[in-house]
């Protein structure tokens, strides 16, 4: 069991301005600095912030030397972990003047949450108040802590035990996390509040938001803008959910030509909204695109004008008549209540341009009415164009797992976005770093279609770099987005990614890289250990559709994670499901980063058992080395789960030790098993 930790500082406003997940990554970078004598000066520090993400394209070494001795520095004394974070925070003040940026960026998909200003938008806090109270008010959970009033900080309070959120995930996405697994008593140890926040975290990648730089002990805490942060994405994500060709055919309407539906599909939910609104804006003789969802809206005018051609019904001359934008503002509103939209905003967030405000309700806006014309046609042609459902979880996977990698570039359409190069470069030096010759790639927008190709040819270079097959595979299938080609490299990338993660975690594997029988290898000898007779023959083994496997395998290394009581045998497809969603969120709650789907459990896809099983690995060899780190008395004890019943003929309840360090060497050279190397259904 993962323990629940933090860099500790003594300066409570210092701690305030740093989140977990970067507070360890600083102290790794500053002990890593330390002299023969264990000593950090201030002057060793500007060779170090030069290097960190924040200043490296604003400031040379002696720039940021300078601004330390300017705020009374002294580069010949030692300076302490804390004297570093005061540099850091210093540097940082000074970067923000220096780029004239004092505004905390919207907390949108494709931007991470930052530590720089920790304001919060309180309108913004309000809205999803709102929405919560609104989406969680029947459940049967969370009704006895509802409605939250938005004039205090009970909307922190409560996020503090995680369960809030893992809720709030479920109503944006459905059927994301198991309900089954989150810790819902009244009140929650340290254990199982870390718990859900694991949980929660891991989820909330799941469906797509940006959580590099949060970590569980910034959501126990309950830092304002970073739950705030975070219900925005999860919001958002709920409120966007139809913004696609799947979910709504009627989009292809909004474009002219055949040959403009794949643009179409490329665009990111937010940008898709727009062009619908400005699709209806052009039809009511509006003259001005809205390419925003701030400035652009700020006067009503736009607003008036679109609800005019979805529901003249409710229209009203005054709208448009009125010379107070505030008092137009508030007529756009009342008119929108009339269509059913909740009322999530003030006419003051409109007339200020509250970017996510904004989006917020236009969102509901097509919710509620689209204006679009079902025509048989385009349904017809918009089915056409999606992909299988096989290829769809793939895709979905793939782009998840990049999006959870922390690059600069959010994919919204796989297919389309990685056809320039840039993001699968991004990739690839992310998870080979310092690989990527960047002074050969070139950064989007693309005009000339060569540089596309360039960027793809240096993918594939790579790729063979990296001994991933790609046989008859050259940079313009990417540029042509050839799917199954697109689908069958990501497979290897990722694959690689696991295995390097695995490979750097065996401190005993001597520079011997880790294959897939040797994850199949581990994850046997695990559950044989306790006792069981459970095995699986290979990742395609249709045995594991049950997922009883999986279960004893979460049991076998995390003894009290599992609940018996909730599990089934396995037999109909009911049951399957039941095991494989439950599987899905016990692994999460225990810290795996995973983006597989029930069905990929059910019907055993091959690749994804073996991440599954890769992810499970990764998480119990982290336990084992940190357990070799920490002194007895530093790991609190944890009730052991409820027992297990007997499905394949075991003995109830057989809980053997762990294994501690599994060799290389322990791995038998006799084990069978299919090596995974993107052919198969993909292969090249």
């Amino acid at each position: 069991m993962s323990r629940f930790e933090g860099v500790v500082v003594s300066d409570h406003w210092l701690q305030s301005q740093f989140t977990q997940v970067q507070l360890r990554s600083l102290k790794s970078k500053f002990i890593a600095l330390k002299n023969q004598n264990g000593q950090v000066l201030v002057g060793d520090l500007p060779a170090l912030l030069v290097k960190l993400k924040p200043f490296s394209e604003m400031f040379k070494e002696d720039e940021i030397l300078e601004i330390l001795c300017a705020s009374g520095f002294d580069t010949s004394n030692e300076v302490d972990f804390e004297g570093f974070l005061r540099a850091y925070v210093t540097l940082e003040s000074q970067a923000a003047t220096k780029s004239g940026d004092l505004k905390s960026p919207t907390s949108f998909l494709n931007e991470t949450t930052t530590t720089l200003l920790h304001t919060i938008d309180e309108s913004e806090k309000k809205s999803y108040v709102a929405h919560i109270n609104s989406y969680l008010r029947d459940d049967p959970f969370m009704k006895q802590f509802l409605p939250i009033d938005p004039a205090t900080n009970a909307l922190f309070e409560l996020a503090r035990d995680g369960v809030l959120l893992c809720k709030l995930i479920n109503v944006a996405v459905p059927n994301t996390i198991d309900e089954r697994a989150i810790n819902t008593k009244r009140i929650l140890n340290p254990w199982e509040r870390n718990e859900n926040h694991t949980l929660c975290l891991n989820s909330a990648k799941a469906i797509g938001c940006t959580v590099v730089n949060i970590g569980t002990q910034d959501l126990v805490e309950g830092r304002p803008h970073l739950v705030l942060g975070l219900i925005s994405q999860i919001i958002k994500i709920q409120l966007l959910a139809d913004l696609n060709l799947r979910k709504t055919p009627q989009l292809l309407e909004l474009v002219e030509d055949n040959n403009d539906v794949e643009e179409l599909m490329g665009l990111a939910p937010e940008k898709l909204l727009l062009k619908w609104m400005n699709f209806h804006l052009k039809k009511a003789g509006y003259k001005k695109p809205v390419t925003n969802f701030s400035s652009d809206l700020k006067d009503g005018e736009a607003y008036a004008y679109l609800l005019n051609v979805l529901a003249p019904e409710y229209g009203s001359p005054a709208t448009l008549d009125a010379k107070d934008p505030v008092e137009r503002a508030d007529l756009v509103l009342s008119h929108a209540e009339k269509m059913d939209c909740k009322r999530y905003l003030t006419p003051k967030d409109i007339v200020e341009g509250s970017a996510n405000l904004n989006l917020a309700f236009l969102a509901q806006i097509f919710h509620q009415r689209n204006g679009l014309s079902a025509d048989s046609k385009n349904i017809s042609f918009a089915e056409m164009m999606t992909d299988d459902a096989q290829m769809s979880r793939e895709e979905r996977c793939f782009r998840l797992w990049i999006n959870s990698l922390g690059i600069s570039t959010y994919v919204n359409n796989l297919f389309e976005d990685v056809r320039n190069g840039w993001v699968l470069l991004e990739v690839l030096d992310k998870v080979s770093p310092g690989s990527v010759n960047w002074k050969q790639s070139t950064k989007p927008p693309i005009k000339m279609p060569f540089r596309k190709v360039e960027n793809c040819n240096q993918v594939i270079r790579l790729g063979k770099q990296l001994k991933f097959s790609l046989v008859n595979l050259a940079g313009n299938d990417f540029v042509q987005g050839n799917k199954k080609l697109i689908l069958a490299f990501l497979w290897q990338l990722m694959r690689f990614h696991m295995l390097q993660l695995l490979k750097n975690l065996r401190s005993r594997s001597q520079g011997k890289e880790i294959t897939d029988a040797d994850i199949l290898k581990w994850a046997n000898k695990k559950v044989k250990i306790t006792g069981r007779t459970s095995q699986m023959e290979s990742f395609k083994d249709k045995s594991l559709s049950s997922g009883i496997f999986f279960l004893q395998l979460l049991s076998a290394i995390e003894p009290r994670v599992v609940n018996w009581n909730l599990v089934t045998k396995g037999k109909s497809d009911e049951e399957k499901k039941l095991n494989a969603t439950y599987i899905i969120s016990v692994a999460r709650k225990l810290g795996c980063s995973i983006f597989l789907l029930p069905e990929d459990i059910m019907e055993v896809n091959q690749k994804m058992i073996l991440m599954l099983t890769a992810s499970l690995m990764y998480w119990s060899l982290q336990q084992s080395n940190d357990e070799t780190e920490s002194s007895p008395s530093s790991v609190a004890e944890t009730p052991e789960g409820s027992p297990e019943p007997s499905f394949n003929g075991d003995d109830d309840n057989h809980m053997g030790p762990e294994i501690s360090n599994l060799s290389i060497d322990d791995v038998a050279s006799d084990t069978t098993v299919t090596s995974m190397t993107g052919h198969d259904d993909t292969s090249l």
